[in-house]
């Protein structure tokens, strides 16, 4: 799968209960998961749809953004690609400004009088090219993505304030000249400094507010001032359309990608993540708990008796059956933003909770339980209820510790796990994990269901 659309999918984050009692079963049913540092958004993994079964992307295609504003992890993620993609850009665009800067500069010098350069050199040298040298500066890789996008926000109404004071020291007869240069500011405000539509009008509107006053305080004549600012405006309601109708196709084009990135890591029928999106998301989360030095849980899920069910009810059914039971189990399972649910095969879905403890991982393996047993999916084939239930298995790892060793050993201890249960009559969990002579390694299995 293509690495940009792992990566751009990886952003994207949050979406929108009975078991037979045995002898062990635990008090705690409020255990509270470990806390842990909200996590980097390239750690977060790929987001299943809602339970309505479409994705926040697909619905916000659906649902337009005539605002130019995405639901909050869309929002962080397409902003993110966005900055990244345009910063040689802006570069770019900021060396063409110093550029620009001194030409207009030395044409100054030999259209205009003396006593008009010399202030104009104040304002060109002092304000103006200070805000274009820093924000040059602001586009190195070390300072980018902290302060280019908020220092620009600042600079770029600064630039403007400039050229606006410019045109007033400038005398009558080249005043038009000077301040026409506003309309090339105007353009490159909404174009080239890689400004969201809103920030570029904003920067425009001071620049236009700050024309406007210096014709009401008698800094440039009434005609020239009306005339200019009327210029102005047609100017930045050309610019602006063109700002908005480029963002908001960027914007198209990222929830496409990210359509299509859905696509290739979601499993058909459920709408979970697939067997290839899971494996390379459970690597992903687990070097995450790591570096955190955070607990993982891994929860095995398997519904029971579904081969009598298909052959009881047909395959329709069957496929109705597993959709239903998948989105009691992603409700029920993923409440955080590591969280994820994915198919693992057949009948089979396994859960990852990051952060999870044993009391909280067990709390939610009965809550799984419970949650498809209350949907009362009718299943006379079956030799354990009348309706549809599952059987859990749950492991818990302390991947920091360096005593887990992988993600696919957890994965084994919850496979064994649910076995286990299995074995023991279904509709029920059973939390696997280590003893506590940690130096033993000795793997045991209790049954709490």
């Amino acid at each position: 799968m293509d690495r940009r659309m792992k990566s751009l999918r990886a952003r994207l984050l949050r979406d929108g209960t009975r078991t037979k009692s045995g002898g062990h079963a635990s008090s705690s049913r409020r255990s509270s998961p470990i806390a842990v540092r909200e996590p980097h958004r390239s750690d977060l993994p790929a987001q299943a749809p809602a339970p309505d079964g479409e994705s926040l992307v697909a619905r916000t295609l659906k649902s337009g953004f005539a605002f130019l504003r995405f639901p909050a992890p869309l929002e962080a993620a397409f902003l993110a690609e966005y900055r990244a993609t345009f910063r040689r850009w802006v570069r770019i665009s900021l060396i063409v400004a110093c550029g620009t800067t001194t030409g207009f500069a030395v044409i100054d010098h030999w259209v205009l009088s003396g006593e008009q350069t010399t202030g104009s050199d104040v304002v060109r040298f002092g304000l103006q090219m200070p805000c274009v040298l820093l924000m040059l500066l602001a586009t190195s890789e070390r300072f980018y993505k902290r302060w280019y996008h908020l220092g620009i926000q600042i600079a770029a109404p600064l630039f403007g304030i400039g050229s606006v004071l410019l045109a007033v020291q400038s005398v009558p007869e080249h005043t038009p000249l000077v301040s026409s240069r506003m309309l090339l500011v105007c353009f490159f405000f909404y174009f080239m400094l890689g400004l969201s539509f809103y920030a570029a009008l904003r920067s425009n509107l001071i620049m236009a507010a700050a024309f406007g006053a210096a014709g009401l305080l008698g800094g440039i004549q009434a005609e020239v001032a009306t005339y200019q600012l009327f210029v102005l405006f047609c100017a930045n309601i050309i610019g602006a359309a063109g700002a908005y109708a480029l963002e908001h196709a960027n914007r198209v084009a990222f929830l496409e990608r990210s359509r299509l990135a859905d696509v290739a890591m979601q499993d058909g029928l459920t709408g979970l993540l697939n067997r290839a999106a899971f494996e390379d998301q459970i690597r992903r989360v687990w070097d995450h708990a790591v570096r955190e030095r955070a607990p993982l849980a891994v929860v095995m899920i398997d519904i029971d008796h579904f081969k009598p069910f298909n052959d009881r009810y047909g395959h329709q059914a069957g496929d109705k059956c597993l959709r239903d039971v998948a989105n009691a189990v992603r409700r029920t399972a993923h409440r955080r933003p590591l969280d994820f649910v994915a198919r693992y095969g057949g009948e089979e879905l396994v859960a990852v909770l990051f952060g999870c403890d044993r009391a909280h991982a067990q709390d939610v393996a009965r809550a799984i339980c419970e949650a498809v047993s209350g949907l009362r999916i009718p299943h006379i084939a079956s030799t354990t209820q009348a309706y549809v239930t599952v059987s859990v298995g749950v492991a818990t790892a302390d991947p920091g510790s360096g005593l887990d060793g992988s993600h696919d050993r957890t994965l084994r201890l919850a496979d064994n796990a649910l076995y286990t249960a299995k074995e023991q009559g279904r509709d029920r969990h059973v939390v696997a994990g280590l003893s506590d002579n940690v130096d033993s390694r000795r793997e045991v299995l209790r049954d709490v269901g």
